[in-house]
């Protein structure tokens, strides 16, 4: 079963139709014992770090995230926010994150460059994560980014007031900073390429 977490910062909606529009079935989840049978497990992200961690906290689910994901080692897919969370620490709000990852999240410099960046923008992938992936362009809408601490965590790079990560993956985490719901054919071949995987 693909578990969709459905919280009030997230993007449920959107991202459960992209997973049907593939074939797959899926339920939306708000409760931990509803994840721990799931194949996959993906966490939308709309709004800022600290809400998405407030949400998650008031339904009492982090732990049972890090149980099936850290310990069971379920496949997790983190977009937008919800890549970022994944990380120590976000500048935005000054929030504590779940910090499977490490590194911050910092904002863009908004003396160089439009603050928050909104639109299309080219993926260039340094390893093949699930599934040979293709370099293509990806819809963002963020105002932060991570920077991990490990270079080996780094997925794919797009450029916007510097190099800066937008995916990210270590094992069975993998993260999207563009919103893969939203990108076309080529956010629907990624999506396709991580929900094809199996828990190895």
């Amino acid at each position: 079963m693909i578990a969709i977490i459905d919280y009030k910062a997230g993007n449920a909606l959107s991202v459960l139709h992209a997973v049907k529009h593939l074939g797959y079935s899926a339920k939306l989840v708000k409760k931990p014992k509803e994840i721990a049978e799931a194949t996959h497990i993906i966490l939308p992200g709309v709004g800022s770090a600290k809400a998405t961690m407030e949400s998650l906290q008031e339904m009492s689910i982090i732990k049972a995230l890090e149980d099936v994901v850290l310990n069971k080692k379920t496949l997790f897919l983190g977009i937008c926010v919800g890549l970022q969370i994944l990380f120590e620490h976000s500048e935005e709000d000054d929030v504590d994150c779940l910090g499977w990852l490490k590194g911050q999240v910092v904002k863009f410099n908004s003396y160089k460059v439009r603050v928050p960046q909104m639109g299309w923008n080219y993926v260039e992938f340094i390893k093949d994560a699930p599934n040979k992936e293709v370099n293509d362009f990806f819809y963002f809408v963020n105002a932060y980014y991570a920077k991990p601490k490990d270079e080996a965590d780094l997925w794919g790079y797009s450029k916007y007031d510097g190099w800066f990560a937008a995916a990210v993956c270590r094992d069975n985490i993998y993260g999207t900073q563009f919103h893969i719901e939203k990108s076309g054919e080529a956010g629907l071949a990624l999506l396709s390429g991580f929900l094809g995987r199996e828990r190895s």
